[in-house]
């Protein structure tokens, strides 16, 4: 399970250290997509695969689920550490995610998520983010 917040920054190559705490659950190679609010999902192949499963049950008649499968999988890559711990992110997803420099690398339970630093700064601080709102959303869900 991938839990937690951690600093890094990207190196001139665009590539990012993976916290070590992650690297393990990752595994040997993973996926990178473009993720929801202007950040990367990042998941590790068995995951990716479920999703990719739930994903192909939608019906192609429907043209939400065109764009989303279209959004999810046009920007998909697949990866893997280096030595270093590094993984490179290419160029496409760098320019959705806004990530030049500074980045937050979440853990959201069954994926990672990497952020530019002022896109999670600004999301952390947006006025219409309530948690108090959003946890009462999720008991309505039965959470």
């Amino acid at each position: 399970m991938f839990i937690g917040e951690y600093q890094h920054t990207l190196d001139t190559k665009g590539r990012i250290i993976i916290p070590s705490k992650f690297r393990e659950e990752l595994g040997e190679e993973f996926v990178m997509t473009k993720g929801l609010d202007n950040c990367l999902f990042v998941y590790p192949k068995e995951e990716w695969i479920i999703l990719e499963e739930k994903l192909k049950t939608l019906p192609l008649t429907n043209r939400d689920a065109r764009a989303f499968i279209r959004f999810f999988f046009s920007g998909a890559s697949e990866g893997s550490l280096d030595k270093q711990g590094r993984v490179l992110i290419p160029a496409n997803l760098r320019e959705h995610s806004k990530l030049d420099k500074e980045a937050v690398v979440i853990g959201v339970s069954t994926r990672m998520e990497i952020w530019s630093k002022e896109e999670w700064d600004a999301y952390n601080n947006d006025d219409n983010l309530s948690y108090d709102s959003i946890a009462e959303k999720m008991a309505e869900l039965g959470i």
